[in-house]
């Protein structure tokens, strides 16, 4: 019981972080564009698992341009090497919300279930683990210190 209540606590702490709300927005964002495409490339007849990795795809780009204009402005790293490999992180982290968005469809798909509900499943699962790594690693503020220095 005292574990529920402190991971409450803790999602309370984070709904009231303004850049995890912004970030929830441009997810929300990103994932419009995702699942419109994911939906609109299922009724050309393309299959489940090719539509999502598609859909992702778009999602990514729509995500990098809200993330780092809206949600970590200010932990941009300058030009450089610095935001290269920051860029290049961010990359690494959506392939990785890729995969797993597409591992699970395509295995929603094989086991039968419909390729919209595991879209849903797929959703949640890419969305925690991009956020950990975008604001644990991608977005850390010592990018900023490191490119000053």
């Amino acid at each position: 019981m005292a574990a529920q209540h402190m991971q409450a606590g803790v999602l309370f702490a984070k709904l009231r972080d303004i850049r995890f709300l912004r970030y929830v927005l441009a997810s929300v964002g990103a994932l419009a564009v995702d699942v419109g495409s994911f939906l609109a490339l299922l009724a050309l007849g393309v299959a489940a698992a090719p539509a999502s990795a598609i859909g992702y795809s778009l999602g990514i780009l729509a995500h990098w341009l809200m993330s780092s204009r809206a949600v970590f402005q200010d932990k941009v790293a300058a030009d450089g090497m610095a935001r290269t490999r920051q860029k290049a992180l961010f990359v690494i982290s959506a392939l990785l919300g890729l995969a797993l968005t597409t591992a699970i469809v395509g295995l929603g798909d094989w086991s039968g279930t419909d390729p919209r509900i595991a879209k849903g499943g797929a959703v949640v699962v890419s969305f925690i683990a991009t956020w950990l790594i975008r604001s644990r690693m991608v977005f850390r503020s010592e990018m900023r210190t490191a490119e000053r220095a």
